[in-house]
């Protein structure tokens, strides 16, 4: 293996099915926001269990424009996570709000329920922002439930989780809107770029369809404020149709490969391994937390193991929130102290080879390599 997803590796079948339809498109001549896009939107969104899916450029503009359909603004305070990458900061930095970090669950990595109950009940907060971390669900229902008592708005963070699903219901339709990545590493990903947001609610649908294409509503009528150039093309609609009726398949072979991981890795050494919970568990990453973090990396390197770090600094220790250049004062609550958990998994995690085609021998490499790590 010379990478931790191996993109390369594909069913041929499936390849010349992508090749044959990306000619169609480009002998048609028509590129973005076409039929393909409106196929592609139908399918996920009957497969997700919602009624619309709006496709975007991509899984950040997606969170963005959620948030912007909800008139989130610079008054606005939005409870997320410090654990997953700074992509929920950016989207709420980028509409001038305010981020107050929720600690998480250390087995799952996931959004605490009980600290979210404790911001919730101690400040104002306008919505939500719940991560499925790495492939795993968060506590769903338990935060639906904290968001409807505090009459908050719940946007789901679905970009690790695609397929993801708990007593028959997919990640993506428990909260008013659903923000989904396609990038290529993902368990559903485009060749290029790509993103959507769904929901249930058809007023959010229209105003997002708005946004992302520069507020116009009609075309050259500028309806709503804070619009984006952010549009899903038909190169990536097609190969995203194309791949959604594997993505349970892959799903499976994804959770048989963490299945094996954590059955074959016995090296004391490892602090944790992950939860696998069922089909709430898609495998996007098999994440190990470590103590000696850096000597485990000094070991993969010499094993040439891929590996990578998801993620090592929590958002809030980043320059834009230590030092944010906007002309508001803005207080972070909770400061970095209070985030026990979230130190923890930034200072601990390492991220392993888990994909769909990885082979038996790939599995043994990365366990062998791990159990013999002294």
């Amino acid at each position: 293996m010379k990478s931790i997803n191996e993109l390369h590796r594909i069913e041929p079948e499936l390849l010349e099915s992508i090749q044959e339809q990306v000619r169609e498109v480009i002998q048609k001549g028509w590129f973005v926001l076409g039929e393909r896009v409106q196929e592609f939107e139908d399918r996920f969104a009957a497969y997700t269990g919602v009624s619309n899916c709006v496709g975007v450029a991509n899984g950040t503009d997606a969170l963005e424009i959620a948030l912007r359909s909800l008139s989130t603004h610079h008054a606005s305070r939005v409870a997320t996570v410090a654990n997953a990458g700074f992509y929920s900061s950016a989207a709420i930095l980028a509409c001038n709000a305010t981020p107050c970090y929720v600690d998480v669950d250390l087995d799952t990595a996931t959004m605490s329920v009980d600290h979210l109950a404790e911001s919730l009940s101690s400040q104002e907060i306008d919505a939500v922002i719940v991560t499925h971390l790495y492939g795993t669900l968060a506590p769903l229902r338990e935060i639906r439930q904290l968001c409807d008592k505090h009459q908050v708005a719940l946007i789901e963070d679905c970009a690790q989780a695609h397929g993801a699903s708990l007593h028959n219901q997919k990640a993506g339709s428990f909260g008013d809107l659903a923000c989904f990545s396609f990038y290529p590493t993902k368990n559903l990903g485009a060749m290029g770029d790509g993103g959507a947001i769904c929901t249930n609610d058809a007023a959010l649908a229209t105003r997002i369809r708005t946004l992302r294409q520069y507020g116009w509503h009609p075309k050259y009528h500028v309806t709503e404020s804070g619009g984006r150039n952010s549009r899903l093309d038909e190169i990536q609609a097609c190969v995203l149709t194309l791949k959604l009726p594997y993505l349970d398949r892959w799903n499976d072979k994804r959770r048989q490969v963490a299945h094996r991981l954590n059955e074959g890795i016995q090296n004391s050494k490892v602090v944790r391994k992950p939860t696998l919970a069922g089909t709430s568990y898609v495998a996007h990453l098999y994440v190990l937390q470590v103590d000696d973090r850096q000597e485990l990396i000094r070991h993969l390197k010499a094993s040439a193991i891929p590996h990578d770090v998801h993620y090592p600094i929590p958002d809030y220790r980043q320059p834009p929130i230590l030092n944010p250049p906007r002309p508001q004062d803005s207080e972070m609550l909770p400061p970095p102290k209070l985030l026990k958990n979230t130190e923890e998994l930034s200072r601990s995690v390492i991220s392993l080879p888990c994909f769909p085609w990885m082979s038996d021998e790939d599995i043994d490499l990365v366990v062998s390599a791990i159990n013999a790590w002294e």
